[in-house]
Order: structure tokens, then sequence, then C-alpha cells
């Protein structure tokens, strides 16, 4: 489709109110996605830090109430 003017083109032929509407709404959702998941992957990252930790600090009890018994 060729437009006369940068005018028509904004009007798209009558119909620009559901055009601009639906290119609106399908940037606003792609960007509500994108942000979606740029937060779970940063609370991921943070949860699977948090229990690595968590395991490391299991570990090193245990092997410190190991090293306890065998001086006993």
């Amino acid at each position: 489709m060729q437009f006369e003017s940068f005018s028509d083109f904004i009007n798209m032929g009558g119909y620009a109110f559901y055009v601009w509407l639906s290119f609106g709404i399908t940037f606003a959702s792609m960007a509500v996605i994108a942000l979606q998941s740029y937060v779970k992957q940063r609370w991921l990252l943070k949860a699977v830090v948090s229990e690595q930790a968590r395991r490391a600090r299991i570990k090193k009890a245990r092997q410190q109430g190991q090293n306890d018994e065998g001086h006993v």
C-alpha cells in the first residue's frame, strides 16, 4: 500500500484508531513480557546463589561435626 503523504500514512485510510491501537497493545504486551522475563531471571539467579550458599554452609557444618567427633 502506498500513501500520498505522511498524514495519510498516520490516518491509515480511516482505520488509524484500530491500526495504531493494535500496534500499541502489541508493543506494550511485548514490553511487559520482556520485563517479566528479566525480573524472573534475576529472581532465579538469586535463588540459585542462595541455595548454593545454604548447601555450602550445611557441608561445612557437617565436616566440622565429623572433625569434632574425631577429637573426642
